[in-house]
């Protein structure tokens, strides 16, 4: 599997892991409509979440509250 394989693959498993805790725990905590539900937690899963980069053969990780990515 290619480096950017394993970005893709691995933004999305982390999003939709980030996205099912935030709905499930908005949805505890605030009794909310589906979409404005959904909508919430696809922003804030969006700032939340890290990002995978395949720069040159490597994978990397920037997370959202570091300005320099890791290798990962």
């Amino acid at each position: 599997m290619s480096v950017k394989s394993k970005a893709l693959l691995l933004n999305l498993v982390v999003f939709s892991v980030l996205f099912l805790l935030f709905r499930v725990g908005i949805g505890m905590l605030m009794p909310l409509p589906y979409l404005p539900l959904l909508l919430g937690s696809a922003v804030l899963t969006s700032f939340c979440a890290p990002k995978f980069i395949a720069k040159d053969d490597t994978l990397w990780v920037k997370y959202p509250w570091k300005k320099v990515p890791k290798k990962f």
